[in-house]
């Protein structure tokens, strides 16, 4: 027996398998960017090199919270899919509608974040 979607949860499908192909569309660039970063390194003096580092680093860490969000992204799409998309992991609670439009991989309601962020 397969779990049918309610309209809202098929919505957010879509927004979530469009927002999951932007994501692996921006991180390949970035990463064919980094790839033509490291091959322009050679034959440059240490200010140039110090400078390519930071650069390199800014977008490994652009690169990392772009993965972090596409994993969050997948672990939605795999909650629509299986009837427990919209419920706090934290307390069960149902997440409104408001907060998952804005920010359809929400994992926690409101309530919850606020609680973690102020640890």
């Amino acid at each position: 027996m397969s779990y049918e979607m309610t309209p809202f949860e098929k919505e957010m499908e879509q927004k979530l398998l469009a927002m999951r192909a932007e994501l692996l569309e921006k991180i390949s660039k970035s990463d064919d960017d980094f790839r033509n970063l490291v091959g322009t390194m050679g034959g440059r003096d240490s200010i140039d090199l110090a400078c390519d580092d930071m650069a390199s680093k800014k977008m490994e860490a652009i690169s990392k919270m772009d993965a972090g969000r596409l994993n969050a992204v997948d672990q939605a799409i795999t909650r629509v899919r299986n009837g427990k998309y919209g419920i706090c992991a934290k307390c069960g609670r149902k997440i409104p509608e408001e907060r998952l439009r804005a920010i359809p991989y929400a994992l926690l309601c409101i309530d919850c974040k606020s609680q973690n962020e102020r640890r």
